[in-house]
């Protein structure tokens, strides 16, 4: 592809002046017809990468995406440039609309779509009869990230790819090691596949980590920053219930402040609701869980706090990553406290099955199997094994990959069964291992005396580039320092965020949660 008609696209479909890092090199290759994996630090224009080559190629891109909230983000900026033929396919649609779309694939360039709506048969059925001329997974990373166990339908993109007759593949990913670009390569099956691999560093974030005694110390000190820095701001937590009793926290304490909170368990309307006030300045600060942020596009985030810290450093990365973008000086600031690693053990522990439940689980498969080869509704079966869903998800994909679940069916092999219980048993040691090397070099990170900067990016790249207006707390920068551009916001009675305060957080202190 000529430089200049690249450049032309560039200018007048999506009216930007010229490419960022990575982007150019990515899509030539694309557009070349090759195999790509790129890995581009966040908010640096990922999905330019697929979705300029899907203005200019014939067919259909396919673009697999985690989340209703982004692909409903990108096909309205899409829309907005002037590019129509997109569209999002997603529970929200009217059976209706969802049919026509189906019917007429041949008129679009580019559909969004989860791995879990790809792999229903009715919607593989309508892409067999289309051209796809280009096959993407956008957030890569959650093949190895929640493949395993959240989401196994990651794990069965490469039979879908074979299904569509080997399309040329686009994995994009913000954070991947060089384990991870592995593990994706070898799940897409394309053990050779072009690697584009940047620096992920943010040099206009400052990182600061600060030790407090217990959570009360935390509460006041989130509160005590936020009165100083009205600035857009992002509290992670891994608990659910925790997220919304520290919104209920804040508001109380801070009643000029437009607060809420955002995680797995709320409704899915309220999710967006929540997601697009904050993308349009109508909220300050959101309490979430990690189930907020991936393709928020949103310019000025300036203050990350991680009340929990996630089980591994690529969450932590991806989730720092949203501030900033516009390259202004944010913050990036973990409290932690004697004792926080008991809920991310907790967590890991309720991700996979007990190994020594194993042989139990298997035991009562059998029992099932002799009553009737029918397998009983997932409710039914999570109760009969005792496991989560989140634990049954990962023990079906396995049976079902060993062959002892055929469609709703238990198949029974002394050998096979034996066999696949070693396998398997295997499988989850290995596992839970990998989980709690990951968390050890999460707090390692937490206790670094030397270069936070430094230690966090050292498995992903060999340098980092100069920080902009300081480097991290261990090099000796103090938050109260920092002096951003504040939000001025007026609060006028019975405004809508009172409204909305009311509606979210209104006897939050005894909401039960997950």
């Amino acid at each position: 592809m000529h430089d200049i008609i690249l450049k032309k696209q560039l200018n007048e479909q999506f009216n930007i002046p010229s490419f960022r890092t990575g982007q150019e090199e990515i899509i030539k290759d694309v557009l070349n017809g090759n195999d790509v994996l790129g890995v581009l630090p966040t908010g640096s224009g990922k999905s330019l990468c697929y979705q300029l080559p899907a203005t200019m190629m014939d067919g259909l891109t396919i673009v697999v995406s985690p989340l209703i909230s982004l692909m409903q983000d990108q096909v309205k900026q899409l829309r907005a440039t002037g590019f129509k033929a997109v569209e999002a396919i997603n529970s929200f649609m009217a059976i209706k609309e969802k049919k026509q779309t189906l019917q007429n694939l041949n008129k679009y360039k580019l559909i969004y779509i989860s791995p879990e709506l790809l792999l229903q048969p009715v919607i593989k059925k309508h892409l067999r009869n289309v051209r796809v001329s280009l096959f993407v997974i956008d957030e890569a990373h959650c093949i190895s990230q929640w493949g395993h166990e959240f989401r196994p339908d990651y794990l069965r993109l490469g039979t879908m790819i074979d299904y569509l007759k080997n399309p040329p593949i686009l994995a994009l990913s913000a954070t991947a090691t060089r384990e991870v670009q592995n593990d994706i390569a070898v799940s897409l099956n394309r053990p050779v596949i072009n690697r584009h691999i940047y620096p992920m560093d943010r040099e206009n974030i400052v990182f600061t980590v600060e030790h407090l005694n217990n959570d009360a110390e935390k509460q006041h000190k989130i509160a005590e920053i936020l009165e100083d820095y009205r600035v857009p701001t992002l509290v992670y937590f891994s608990s659910k219930r925790k997220a919304e009793e520290i919104a209920a926290f804040l508001a109380r304490n801070l009643p000029d402040h437009r607060i809420a909170f955002y995680h797995g368990g709320m409704d899915q309307t309220d999710r967006i609701s929540i997601q697009q006030q904050f993308m349009n300045d109508q909220l300050d600060v959101v309490c979430c869980t990690s189930a907020f942020g991936m393709g928020i596009n949103k310019q000025d985030i300036r203050l990350i706090i991680h009340y929990h810290f996630p089980l591994q450093i690529e969450s932590f990365i991806q989730e720092i990553g949203r501030a900033g973008r516009d390259g202004k000086s944010s913050v990036s600031l973990l409290l932690y406290a004697d004792g926080d690693e008991y809920l991310p053990n907790a967590l890991i522990e309720n991700e996979l099955p007990a190994p020594d439940m194993l042989k139990e689980m298997f035991s009562r498969l059998y029992q099932l199997y002799k009553q009737a080869p029918s397998l009983p509704d997932a409710t039914q079966i999570m109760e009969i094994l005792q496991i989560s869903e989140t634990q049954w998800r990962f023990l079906h994909h396995q049976l079902e990959g060993k062959g002892i679940i055929n469609g709703n069916e238990l198949v029974f092999s002394g050998e096979l069964w034996k066999t696949s219980y070693h396998e398997i048993y295997r499988l989850v040691v290995d596992r839970v291992k990998l989980k709690e090397q990951k968390l050890w070099e999460m707090t390692s990170w937490i206790h670094y005396e030397g270069c936070l900067r430094k230690k966090l990016y050292q498995s992903f790249q060999d340098d980092f580039k100069a920080p902009l207006a300081g480097c991290c707390s261990n090099c000796g920068y103090s938050i109260s320092t920092w002096e951003p551009e504040q939000s001025n916001y007026s609060t006028s009675a019975g405004s809508w965020q009172n409204k909305l305060k009311k509606l979210l957080l209104s006897g939050v202190d005894h909401a039960e949660t997950k």
